[in-house]
């Protein structure tokens, strides 16, 4: 049977999918629209199966805060032509809309929601039998908190901070916070929140250093920890040099807009190999 342009551009906006690729289904289905759909979601279950074994190093990252509940995620694909693609991109849109809305905790949450008339996880594999790459989600944080401020790096969506401050203040002060994540990339709040592996490690590269340079042994612990405070500095986000002036820790600044404001919590997600 014949199809007509009008029929192809309706499932072309349901589906996303491009036109041959519409127009194909329907003829397969014989005009029938949920046949149609179905073709085009099975296309996409046999492009994610083919490909799953590919890296998935480019894609989105976007954060959103909603009332006290910020979330992250990113929708990953296979290279820089799909990331930049305007139906992509408005997916990854939906995807975390939908998450921060339903104020999921987890990554399997996110991918169970209803988005449309499927699921977020299907409606991800559908995209990939349209575009014919390989893509997934990953990277969903969430911070809850009565100051959070978000950072989308040059607004190109491959680095994303949340950053959550202890109380509500100026948010261009929660802004600065954030942007010194997103360039410093510190591990931790600050000293007590070190993971005790990545301490443990750090102490052992210290003293093993200070023996090579010939210390005397009993004081090898001593300047093992003086370069701890050093490591510190460069790994504890309230201890680091901040970013907009070297005189001042990012303490320091907090505590110019307020003595007792403080991070409590931060997350960051990058696509880009550090």
């Amino acid at each position: 049977m014949a199809v007509s342009m009008a029929d192809i551009t309706k499932l072309r906006k349901m589906t996303g999918a491009g036109m041959m690729d519409c127009k194909n289904a329907l003829n397969d289905a014989e005009g029938d629209f949920d046949k149609a759909m179905k073709i085009i979601r099975e296309k996409g279950q046999a492009v994610a199966a083919k490909r799953s074994d590919r890296d998935a190093s480019e894609g989105c990252v976007l954060a959103k805060v909603d009332n006290g509940f910020g979330a992250m995620i990113a929708l990953k694909c296979e290279t820089d032509f799909v990331a930049k693609n305007e139906d992509f991109v408005k997916l990854a849109h939906e995807i975390l809309d939908a998450a921060v809305a339903n104020r999921c905790k987890t990554l399997d949450e996110v991918k169970n929601l209803p988005l449309g008339d499927t699921t977020v996880n299907q409606a991800v594999i559908d995209r990939s039998g349209i575009t014919g790459e390989k893509m997934e989600l990953d990277g969903y944080m969430t911070v809850e908190g009565p100051s959070i401020s978000v950072y989308n790096h040059q607004n190109k969506n491959f680095l994303c901070t949340l950053v959550v401050l202890n109380k509500v203040v100026d948010p261009k002060v929660g802004h600065e916070v954030a942007m010194q994540v997103a360039a410093m990339n510190p591990i931790a709040i600050d000293e007590n929140d070190v993971p005790a592996d990545v301490l443990a490690k750090e102490k052992e590269i210290a003293a093993d250093k200070a023996r090579q340079e010939g210390k005397p042994e009993n004081m090898i612990e001593k300047i093992a920890m003086g370069r701890i405070g050093k490591f510190y500095k460069e790994v504890c986000l309230l201890k680091q040099e901040y970013i907009q002036d070297a005189k001042l820790t990012v303490a320091d600044f907090l505590k110019q807009a307020d003595k007792e404001l403080t991070v409590v919590a931060f997350k960051r997600f990058t696509l880009r190999a550090e």
